[in-house]
């Protein structure tokens, strides 16, 4: 790995990023083909939260975290910072004194596959997190990793300037190259989702709805009086 930060990272367009943050994680992961989804380790820490920004990464080695000081500075208005270490790592890496100072920047969450500690000020700020653990367990400030390179989290590879989607549901994200068309696929499956929500509320079955009778029958299922 190279220990470099990458600086004018381009970002995906305002709106785009304004119309993800009226979707959800779901919506978005089946909008672009079930893909994109970081997995159920990834909790948040503020339930109810909702983000949608640009993705900021950053590399850090287990137990230190001198590589998020280095992205807090590349971080701008509607990023999200994502943080990932070279090998796991449950320590707490992130607390309530590194989200101020993105919040300061107009970050709007972050996302790490390592623990964050000082929960309970993160809420009170608040400030969204998206963590695979809580952890009291503190870090150095001593090794050199990287920010703002591609970085892979549960088998998605993430670049810097994709957009990130995250709700109680968990994470996603899209390539920036895609947000226009996983924006149109998303608004247009939240109609379609509409409609259904409408019959089932006037007693339609999902049976019917789908039409998965036919499918039963092809697969052989058969009903029977008790």
């Amino acid at each position: 790995m190279r220990t470099v930060v990458v600086t004018d990272v381009p970002r995906p367009p305002a709106r785009a990023l304004a119309a993800l943050g009226t979707v959800g994680v779901a919506t978005v992961h089946e909008a672009q083909g079930r893909t994109g989804y970081l997995g159920p380790d990834l909790v948040a820490r503020l339930p109810g939260a909702h983000i949608a920004g640009s993705v900021v990464t950053a590399v850090c080695w287990p137990g230190d975290n001198l590589m998020i000081h280095a992205a807090v500075e590349q971080c701008g208005e509607g990023d999200v910072l994502v943080v990932t270490t070279t090998s796991p790592c449950r320590d707490g890496l992130f607390g309530e004194l590194l989200a101020t100072s993105l919040l300061r920047r107009g970050v709007r969450g972050a996302v790490l596959t390592t623990g964050v500690r000082d929960v309970a000020a993160l809420r009170e700020l608040p400030f969204p997190v998206w963590s695979a653990a809580v952890s009291a367990q503190g870090t150095v400030k001593a090794t050199a990793g990287a920010v703002n390179v591609p970085v892979g989290i549960a088998g998605t590879l993430i670049h810097p300037g994709d957009a990130l989607v995250a709700d109680d549901d968990g994470v996603v994200v899209v390539p920036r190259d895609a947000v226009d068309a996983v924006v149109a696929a998303s608004e247009q499956r939240e109609a379609r989702e509409d409609a259904t929500r409408a019959a089932l509320r006037a007693g339609e079955l999902g049976l019917d709805r789908y039409r998965l009778r036919p499918l039963l029958e092809k697969l052989g299922v058969v009903y029977e009086r008790y």
